[in-house]
This record gives structure tokens, C-alpha cells and sequence, in this order.
């Protein structure tokens, strides 16, 4: 086995050279470099303002209903699970689709095609709840196929469609570029108008 040779000649040359150079270096005064340090301080901080507000971007977990794409901002997505066991309630409004059980928990399942008075389907095999949670509500929606998660910046959502009216138009957080509704899922979790009392 051969190994190569080492020329320190020329190692202890290129070392003397660099040890030269900087000892050449002409560094600025302190006063000098706190004011280059802090002109590039600001530069960067501003650069980095207008970007995030420019780039903010929403996690969002797309969803079909129908022929329709929805989305909901992940944040406030517990958990997606398969629509089993529905237990359907008299007497509630028909957005109001049932109830399930997800491990222990009774949640009610709002149906948007009945809120937003989309055309009438039936329920499928394959249907998912999509639970949604803040810290006063929790409810499922009912969602005919998950999509996935995708990331969308803020301001390229559109504020809605001529199409999306009355209380499509009141749920919506804005549309993107490829017609996917973007659902406002605190005002859906805050608002009183789908929360039913009922007494006997």
C-alpha cells in the first residue's frame, strides 16, 4: 500500500502567506463597523417585516363536499375520522345531520350541503367527519373526501365568488385561484345560528 508525500514545504509557504494577508487586513474603526453592523441590521429587519406579512401563509386541510373543494384551516382540526355509527336526532334543524361517538365522545355532525343549501346527497360509505375545535365548540363536518393539507398565502385568497352568497358568503374566510372555498372555522365555531337548543 502506497500513501502520497506529504510536501510540507509548501504547506508551511501557503500558511506564511495566509498569516501576511491578514495581517495586511486594514480593519475599520469600532465606531465604523457598529455603523456598517447596524445598517445591515436594519436592512435585514426590514426585509424579513415585509416578507413574512407579504408570505403569511395558512395550513389548510382540503376536503370535497359533492362537486364542491373546502377547506379549513388545520389549526383548528382535531382529528379526521370515518363516518360510522350515525345516530340520527328528531326535531333538529337539517343541517344537523346526527350524532357520532369517536372513542367516547358524542359529537353532533353538521351537514354544509344542507347549509349552504348545495343539491341533496345522500350519505357514503367513504364519508369522513372533520372535527373542528376551539376552546368554547367542538363539532364534526361532514366531508365527502379528504384531499389532503396544503399551504395557500393569505393574501392570495380572493374575499368570494358572485356565486357564494347569503350564508355561504357569511362562513367563508375567501376563495383561491382554484375555486376552493376557504371555510372561517371560528366564525362557524362561534356562531349561535347553527347551535340548537332544545327543551323538552
Amino acid at each position: 500500500m502506497s500513501t502520497a508525500r506529504v510536501d510540507w514545504a509548501e504547506i508551511h509557504r501557503r500558511m506564511a502567506a495566509a498569516q501576511e494577508a491578514l495581517a495586511r487586513d486594514e480593519r475599520p474603526e469600532s465606531g465604523v463597523a457598529r455603523a456598517i453592523l447596524k445598517k445591515r441590521a436594519e436592512l435585514l429587519a426590514r426585509e424579513i417585516g415585509a416578507d413574512s406579512v407579504a408570505k403569511e401563509m395558512l395550513d389548510i386541510v382540503a376536503f370535497m363536499l359533492g362537486q364542491e373543494s373546502y377547506g379549513v384551516e388545520s389549526r383548528y382540526v382535531r382529528e379526521v375520522h370515518p363516518l360510522v355509527e350515525l345516530v340520527t336526532l328528531p326535531g333538529t334543524p337539517s343541517f344537523v345531520l346526527g350524532i357520532v361517538n369517536i372513542r367516547g365522545q358524542v359529537l353532533s355532525v353538521i351537514d354544509l350541503g344542507m347549509l349552504f343549501d348545495l343539491p341533496p346527497r345522500g350519505v357514503g360509505e367513504y364519508d369522513r367527519v372533520i372535527v373542528l375545535h376551539n376552546e368554547e365548540m367542538e363539532f364534526g363536518l361532514l366531508g365527502t373526501a379528504i384531499l389532503g393539507l396544503t399551504r395557500i398565502p393569505r393574501d392570495a385568497l380572493q374575499p368570494s365568488l358572485p356565486t357564494l352568497t347569503g350564508v355561504r358568503e357569511k362562513f367563508l374566510l375567501g376563495v383561491t385561484r382554484d375555486r376552493m372555498a376557504v371555510l372561517n372555522a371560528e366564525q362557524l365555531l362561534s356562531d349561535s345560528s347553527i347551535v340548537v337548543h332544545e327543551e323538552a
